[in-house]
């Protein structure tokens, strides 16, 4: 019986993940802290409709990055409220 590998995601982030991030409140990025430290345990995201990026919610914060099951990493491109999400998706 073969066990299931449990080994940890790498979060790599991309130029630019932050620009809404360092805005926010300190519990704000707490919480998205919390929610990224969650994000190295073995699971994947919920994927968007016709693209490559997979999205993690923290409260109504979204956190859109890339999947890379080969190298075991999760690359950042954008955290940011609903609406900063909607406007950096439409520029995607």
């Amino acid at each position: 019986m073969k066990l299931l590998d449990l080994k940890q995601w790498e979060l790599v982030f991309k130029p630019g993940w932050d620009n809404n991030f360092k805005k926010f409140d300190k519990s704000i990025q707490t919480i998205i802290l919390n929610k990224l430290e969650k994000m190295k345990e073995p699971s994947i995201g919920r994927g968007l409709h016709s693209s490559r990026y997979q999205i993690e919610e923290a409260g109504q914060y979204r956190i859109a990055f890339i999947l890379d099951e080969k190298n075991r990493t999760k690359a950042i491109h954008f955290i940011g409220n609903h609406k900063q999400y909607e406007k950096w998706y439409k520029e995607q």
